[in-house]
C-alpha cells in the first residue's frame, strides 16, 4: 500500500467537500466527483455503499441510503452501539470480501474516512473524517468513530479522566451522526433560507430544535427551524419567541432597549410579524405543540408586554 497517495488522495477529497460546503451546498449526490492530478474521482460507488477508487487500497468512503420510516433498512447501520460510537455493517457475512478488505485495511493503517448519510432519496451529507477503530467480527461490522475520537482505541482504560474521556467520545459521536442530516433536511425544507429573515447563505445557517435535545426532541423536520446563526441565538437565549400561529415576539427588555441598527432591524422590527418562511408539505411545518410549548417557555423566563 502506497501510504502517501492514500491520504494525499483523501485529503483532496476532503477539500473538495470543504469547498463545496462552504459555497452552500448542504448535500450531495452519487454523482459528486473530485480532481486529483487530472484524473477525475468518484466520492461514492453508483450503488454500493462501500467505495474505493481504483487508485487506492483501502475504501474512501462509506454510505448509508435513506429508508422510508415505513420500511427497514437492508443494513442496520444508522445505530449507535452501546460504547456511543457508530456502526458500519460488512458487505454481505463474508469477511475476505473484496469490500470488507478495502474496510479493514483502511482501519489497520488509521486511515480518515468519509460517511455520506442520506436524510432523503439520493441526497447525503457528508460526514468526514471518521475512523473505522474496531471490527465486531461476530456482528459483521466495523466501529466508527468522528475525527475528534479517531484514538479510542488506544486509549490508556486505567487513566483517571476515561470515564469523561468515553463520554465525550459518545457525545461528539452522536451529535455528528445524528446533526448533520437533521440540519441538510431542515434547510433543505426550508430552501435554504432563515424562516425569520429569508437570510440565504447556507453556510449561515443553522437547524434550531423546537423541543430541544435534552427534552427528548426528534431530529425531524418537524421539530426544526432553519435559522440564521443570529436568530437562532436569540431563540435558545429566549431573546425571541414564536408562538404556535407561527408569530414573531420579541423579549419585552430587548423590545426597549435602545442600541445600533444592528438591534433595531435585526431583532426589534420582526416583533409581531409572521414567519417568513415555512416549508411547503405541511408535514414538514413545525409542530404546533412543540411550538406551544416553548412559547409557553419563552413567557415563563421573560416579559412580552
Amino acid at each position: 500500500m502506497d501510504l502517501a497517495l492514500e491520504l494525499a488522495v483523501r485529503a483532496e477529497a476532503m477539500r473538495h467537500l470543504k469547498s463545496r460546503l462552504e459555497h452552500d451546498a448542504i448535500y450531495f449526490t452519487r454523482n459528486e466527483q473530485f480532481e486529483y492530478h487530472g484524473d477525475r474521482l468518484r466520492l461514492m460507488g453508483a450503488q454500493t455503499g462501500i467505495w474505493k477508487p481504483r487508485q487506492l487500497s483501502a475504501a474512501l468512503s462509506i454510505s448509508t441510503t435513506f429508508t422510508p420510516p415505513s420500511r427497514e433498512r437492508p443494513y442496520d447501520d444508522a445505530d449507535i452501539g452501546p460504547d456511543g460510537l457508530g456502526r458500519y455493517k460488512w458487505r454481505g457475512t463474508d469477511p475476505e470480501q473484496a469490500d470488507n478488505r478495502a474496510l479493514r485495511a483502511a482501519m489497520t493503517h488509521k486511515l480518515p474516512l468519509i460517511w455520506f448519510r442520506a436524510f432523503d432519496r439520493g441526497r447525503y451529507v457528508a460526514i468526514y473524517p471518521v475512523y473505522l477503530v474496531r471490527e465486531e467480527a461476530e456482528q459483521h461490522q466495523f466501529v466508527v468513530a468522528v475525527d475528534a475520537v479517531q484514538q479510542l482505541d488506544s486509549i490508556d482504560m486505567t487513566y483517571p479522566g476515561i470515564d469523561i474521556q468515553l463520554a465525550y467520545a459518545s457525545r461528539e459521536t452522536r451529535q455528528r451522526l445524528h446533526q448533520a442530516p437533521f440540519r441538510a433536511a431542515v434547510l433543505d425544507a426550508y430552501t435554504c433560507k432563515c424562516a425569520v429573515c429569508r437570510f440565504g447563505h447556507a453556510s449561515l445557517l443553522d437547524a434550531a430544535h423546537i423541543t430541544p435535545d435534552a427534552e427528548g426532541g426528534l431530529p425531524t423536520v418537524a421539530n426544526g427551524l432553519s435559522l440564521c446563526k443570529m436568530h437562532h441565538g436569540a431563540y435558545d437565549s429566549g431573546l425571541i419567541g414564536i408562538t404556535p400561529d407561527l408569530t414573531i415576539e420579541i423579549n419585552h427588555d430587548v423590545l426597549n432597549e435602545i442600541d445600533g441598527p444592528m438591534l433595531r432591524h435585526g431583532i426589534q422590527e420582526f416583533h409581531g410579524r409572521s414567519l417568513m418562511v415555512l416549508p411547503k408539505h405541511k408535514a414538514q411545518r413545525p409542530d404546533r405543540d412543540a411550538l406551544d410549548l416553548r412559547y409557553q417557555q419563552f413567557l415563563s423566563s421573560s416579559s412580552t408586554r
